[in-house]
């Protein structure tokens, strides 16, 4: 599955948009509910009725009624497409221009919007070929490949436990800054000092002391077990 070269013909920006995020809520061609999707993509029910009737007749998705929607083949190619493109122009922002990860999003959707294949290769090679965005999200290689991740949410860990952020999956602005004023970025290490019963806020120890998260947020960050902890918490 190679991906070099600008999007083919018939394919928007837009449709690109709605790839990605299909391929990110479902994966290896899962079906997705068009009410998942609207949700994630902020628009309405009908709008991605809509945009699900243009995808399937340029036969980008297939559609099925009580199931919803998912990837064809070429439908994948092109999302896989559209989320290199944006991960990597985040990761430029962040550790070539500086930027902070809760700016880069929105910059990056529009950078995605008018790259091609060169001008990534080129953002590539200046933010020292990441493998995964600042959020921790990994990067479509330009054949097509991409990392399979085995992390968990912290609200599955018990205290006591160790472990590595892998990624965050928080786009909210506010939500960003907030971590990154307590440190926490993917590959942070932290222990569970504690957690509140009934889904109740969880308490991490940092080297720089301790934070208390809120169960939504904490079940939006992502964990690995720490392989210089033989002790830690494993899947």
């Amino acid at each position: 599955m190679h991906l070099s070269g600008s999007r083919p013909g018939g394919v928007s920006p837009n449709m690109a948009h709605y790839l990605g995020e299909l391929y990110r809520l479902g994966g290896h061609r899962q079906y997705v509910s068009p009410s998942a999707l609207a949700a994630e993509l902020d628009v309405s029910p009908p709008a991605v009725a809509r945009m699900g009737g243009r995808l399937s007749e340029r036969g980008l998705v297939d559609r099925k009624r009580y199931r919803g929607v998912r990837l064809t083949g070429r439908g994948e190619r092109e999302a896989l497409r559209e989320i290199r493109y944006h991960r990597m122009s985040e990761a430029f922002l962040v550790n070539v221009l500086k930027y902070g990860w809760h700016e880069a999003h929105e910059m990056a959707d529009a950078l995605a919007e008018i790259a091609d294949e060169g001008l990534i290769s080129r953002m590539e090679q200046a933010a020292g070929h990441p493998t995964r965005c600042p959020h921790g999200e990994p990067i479509p290689a330009a054949d097509g490949s991409i990392a399979e991740l085995h992390d968990f949410p912290l609200t599955d860990l018990q205290v006591g436990d160790r472990g590595i952020i892998s990624r965050v999956r928080i786009r909210e602005t506010q939500r960003l800054e907030y971590l990154a004023r307590e440190g926490l970025f993917p590959q942070t290490r932290f222990r569970v000092e504690g957690k509140g019963p009934f889904g109740g806020p969880v308490r991490i120890g940092l080297e720089r002391g301790e934070v208390v998260l809120g169960a939504e947020i904490a079940g939006q960050i992502f964990i690995e077990a720490d392989p210089e902890d033989p002790g830690s918490h494993s899947r």
